[in-house]
């Protein structure tokens, strides 16, 4: 045994380390020589320091073992290693191996490498179709009274010949024999720690559990074919803009027995040259003459339906704003319609005859007590020829 390393050494600590030194050490150094993370030439060479790591510290993570080691050395573990009876000689002793542990083993290679379960694999099952967007974009009167439009569309749907099973008319996929219809394959790798298993999808199947020996024509196996299709659209009054619209069932095919997806209506709502909107509520400005503002009277109104009578107050400025109760859009999950505002501009006459500025002038004259304002009136109409 006098070959052997001192077990202190192969593991970077001091004599004196503490068993959570001697762990964290232990655990650096196995995850650094662990077969699965050594490949190739090196493969050889990690495997023995593998084997050296893990015999230094079944020895020193178990007290009555480091404190025999402490006083014999090496010589403490002969007859065990010359098989007389348990002890560190070789990888598969101490303590029963490693299946038996020696101070927490597996609870460090869990951490480490996952656990000893290996990989696995998800079976391939039923997946639902892909869904689709189309973008329609309509008028404002439309989206007013609802409207129904038709847009054309490409998607993958079930193939009509073998049903979407992707195999020959007559014939079925049948279980894969590689997997036996798992989807899954399962593989043991024998490792220093013992038996390690992986478990991935099938390679034959691709984690279908089928094959498919005689497959359909038409869709070349894939079970779907695309095909260009007309569908209705039917747009509900008071729609949005950027609202979306939800055709459930009128997507891409599943596959595997999956539904399908669904087709997402996106509308977009024209702007419009007289009214803008907000919610259920429509906004619009509207030129009046400045004598309908100063004498009032009665002015119609055009409206997203049809035209409506409002009668102005006497003495309307500008900028005044009146409600239209109703005559909004209507609201699309409720009862009832917005409203609409109108905001007034006053129009000033940009000519007038002599006969009108001499009126405008005696207007302005028979205003009792007040002067004549730069800012008002006075200042547009008062000009001397």
């Amino acid at each position: 045994m006098a070959d052997k390393r001192d077990y202190y050494e192969v593991l970077g600590v001091q004599r004196n380390a503490s068993e959570a030194d001697i762990k964290k050490a232990y655990r650096q150094l196995a995850k650094k020589y662990h077969p699965d993370m050594n490949k190739g030439d090196k493969a050889a060479e990690a495997e023995e320091k593998f084997k050296e790591v893990n015999e230094a510290y079944s020895v020193l993570s178990d007290a009555e073992k480091r404190r025999q080691y402490d006083s014999m050395g090496h010589d403490a573990f002969t007859q065990a290693a010359s098989g007389a009876g348990p002890g560190p000689g070789g990888f598969g002793g101490f303590g029963g191996g490693f299946g038996g542990g020696f101070g927490g083993f597996e609870d460090i290679f869990g951490s480490i490498f996952g656990g000893f379960g290996g990989q696995t694999a998800r079976r391939s099952g039923p997946r639902r179709g892909r869904s689709l967007r189309v973008d329609i974009a309509i008028d404002l009167e439309q989206a007013y009274k609802g409207v129904t439009k038709q847009v054309n569309i490409g998607r993958n749907e079930a193939c009509a010949s073998c049903g979407g099973t992707g195999a020959k008319k007559g014939t079925h996929p049948e279980t894969c024999t590689h997997c036996g219809g798992t989807g899954q394959v399962q593989t043991v790798q024998r490792t220093p720690l013992g038996q390690m298993m992986n478990v991935t999808t099938c390679p034959v199947c691709g984690g279908t559990g089928k094959v498919i020996k005689d497959p359909c024509p038409d869709c070349g196996g894939k079970g779907v074919q695309y095909k260009k299709r007309k569908i209705k659209v039917n747009i509900p009054a008071g729609i949005d803009d950027g609202q979306i619209i939800t055709i459930s069932g009128e997507g891409e095919a599943g596959t595997q027995g999956g539904p399908p997806g669904d087709i997402n209506v996106v509308v977009s709502v024209r702007p419009h040259e007289i009214f803008e909107r907000s919610g259920p509520d429509l906004y619009m400005k509207m030129d009046i003459s400045f004598v309908r503002a100063a004498l009032g009277g009665d002015i119609i109104v055009p409206t997203i339906d049809q035209p409506v009578k409002y009668h102005v107050p006497e003495g309307t400025q500008p900028g005044a704003i009146f409600r239209l109760k109703g005559q909004g859009m209507p609201r699309l999950r409720g009862i009832g319609r917005g409203d609409l505002y109108v905001t007034l501009n006053i129009e000033v006459p940009k000519k007038l005859t002599e006969k009108q500025r001499q009126m405008l002038l005696d207007f302005e004259d028979s205003l009792e007590g007040r002067e004549p304002k730069e800012n008002g009136f006075g200042k547009i109409f008062h000009k001397k020829k």
